[in-house]
């Protein structure tokens, strides 16, 4: 039994803890009427069908959880129904988490935004200059390479093949180079928050796991954890399945945690939005948690901090993030100014969470169906361009989305990466629809240096722009650029072959891609970008290749044809 003074003293530390954490009114919680939790039933049940892998959705507002649903199945092969109970691989949506963990250990002074992370890790990229620091990895402005699409180069299939955070951190210690200048610029790359996790494990003397096990304890989140040993991942777990005509699984082979790996369940995860709004932090500071909730200080990077995107829907401030990994995906929605919190998790590859969570914000914040969230058509016709003016191939800047316009029998045509040709109809003088979908329009018009530009509308994306690509090919002598080329960072080999005249065929790694060279000195492969230096007298003898989140990978000539 307890002593006089020390019950005294259990009692004033639950007094205080009480009083540092603020219970919500009652009457500022958002409740749902029963319409609306009937449509929001509705929009779940339009992505579940009958015998098929399922979605759990919660709502949390002012710390208290309002609406909670689980629909379809965990696993088809036991016949087992989603509940609160199975946990579900929120992929990228656990980078707050790795994020929360270092933002306590800097509140805790084990830690600086400052810190250079070679610190850390005394072998990474020893020949760049510029500090490459802590604040740099939360926002994702170290330009540090991603690690998946390194793995691209090299021909591997990461979800295929079982790799450790060792294993990424000797791949980035072979870069020689980064994507861009530290803090120059915004750049997602999951090798960031891969960094996190050991600088995290190093500064508590554990392991990674370890470490974050006792913030979800400090948290009452019991059933979540970072998994990076996939063969004692505890359940019950919502499997992932695909639909190619009938519904597969497949199993999580692979041990790389911090950017993802985080198991968790529905309950964890409104427990957690709890926590946010509540203020019922305790044992964790409320500062902690505060900060985690803002963008990084000192940081440039205003859209993205501590493992949350910072942006708004339809005029209202949300911070939010989503992750995918396979069939496995998530989403949060976080309105702070509304304290209103949506949280979505399926577990099968025919959701597409981010337009139902839309869909049923919109219920809950009452917003009406019309409200636009961007522009979706041309204001108003322009001057007219002829057929023959607006034919030929439009790229987005710094990217490898192309848009190629050509002349058929019947009429103008799109031709589109990994789509079939579209026939386009005039519908005024310089815009056009699909015939097949009159919302998806495109609008030509003339830049300031006399080429042209053509922006596509669509009703479920903000408006975007493509250059027309022109360039004097006369002089391009195709045997400068067949041949095979060799990146020392990966060990990945590229070999260019002409097809005929501007068409080329590439391998990289043992995958072929149609390649296209556009301009002397630009060719695109599949999703690469390939830039050449160009001498005019001799062959090419390097190329620096762009890829979705990796720039600038030096490749150099190992052989090819000398002349024609």
């Amino acid at each position: 039994m307890p002593s006089s003074l020390s019950l005294l003293y259990l009692i004033l530390l639950a007094s205080l803890s009480l009083s540092c954490q603020p219970s919500p009114d009652a009457s500022s919680i958002h409740t749902l009427t029963p319409e609306e939790r009937a449509r929001i039933d509705s929009l779940i049940a339009m992505d579940v069908p009958d015998d098929a892998p399922g979605m759990a959705v919660g709502i949390v507002s002012r710390g208290e959880v309002i609406y909670e649903s689980y629909a379809g199945f965990a696993n088809l092969a036991d016949s087992l129904r989603l509940g609160p109970d199975f946990r579900f691989n929120i992929a990228s949506n656990g980078k707050q988490f790795t994020a929360l963990a270092t933002a306590r250990l800097i509140h805790h002074h084990k830690l600086s935004l400052d810190d250079d992370i070679r610190t850390y890790f005394p072998n990474l990229l020893p020949d760049v200059a510029s500090p490459i620091t802590i604040r740099h990895l939360l926002t994702h402005s170290s330009g540090i390479r991603d690690v998946y699409d390194l793995w691209s180069l090299q021909g591997k299939t990461w979800w295929q093949i079982t790799s450790s955070n060792s294993d990424v951190i000797d791949l980035l210690n072979q870069q020689t180079a980064l994507n861009f200048e530290p803090g120059a610029r915004y750049m997602y790359s999951n090798s960031n928050y891969i960094l996190l996790a050991e600088i995290i494990a190093s500064v508590e003397e554990t392991t990674f796991r370890e470490a974050t096990d006792r913030l979800f304890d400090d948290l009452n989140m019991n059933s979540t954890s970072f998994e990076t040993d996939y063969t004692a991942i505890r359940g019950p777990l919502a499997r992932p399945y695909f639909n190619f005509d009938t519904w597969t699984t497949y199993d999580w082979v692979t041990n790389v945690a911090g950017d993802g790996a985080l198991f968790s369940t529905l309950p964890d995860q409104l427990r957690w939005e709890s926590v946010i709004q509540s203020g019922h932090s305790y044992p964790l500071s409320a500062d902690i948690v505060e900060q985690s909730q803002s963008l990084v200080p000192g940081s440039e990077i205003q859209t993205y901090g501590y493992g949350l995107e910072h942006g708004e829907y339809r005029g209202q401030p949300l911070l939010y993030h989503t992750g995918a990994t396979g069939a496995l995906k998530a989403v949060t929605y976080r309105f702070t100014d509304k304290q209103i919190s949506i949280v979505l998790l399926t577990n099968s590859g025919k959701v597409l969470p981010e337009y139902t969570i839309q869909a049923i914000t919109d219920v809950v914040l009452e917003l009406p169906d019309s409200a636009p969230q961007y522009q979706t058509e041309p204001t108003s016709p322009g001057p007219e361009i002829t057929d023959d003016e607006l034919l030929g191939t439009y790229l987005t800047d710094g990217s490898t989305m192309t848009f190629q316009f050509l002349e058929k029998e019947d009429g103008i045509y799109l031709r589109r990466s990994g789509q079939n040709d579209i026939r386009l109809v005039r519908e005024a003088s310089n815009i056009f629809h699909q015939w097949n979908d009159r919302a998806f329009k495109l609008e030509f018009t003339t830049t300031g240096a006399g080429g042209r530009r053509v922006a596509a509308y669509y009703t479920t994306h903000a408006p975007y722009s493509l250059e027309k690509v022109t360039a004097d090919m006369t002089a391009v002598e195709p045997y400068h650029y067949t041949g095979r080329f060799l990146n020392d960072e990966t060990g990945a080999e590229v070999e260019i072959s002409q097809i005929s005249d501007d068409d080329y065929s590439l391998t990289l790694s043992g995958q072929t891609y149609s390649a296209t060279l556009l301009t002397p000195e630009l060719m695109l492969a599949g999703s690469y970008r390939l830039s050449f230096p160009i001498d005019p007298a001799s062959q090419i003898q390097q190329f620096f290749l762009d890829g979705d989140r990796i720039k600038n990978v030096e490749f150099s000539r190992m052989s090819g044809p000398q002349s024609p």
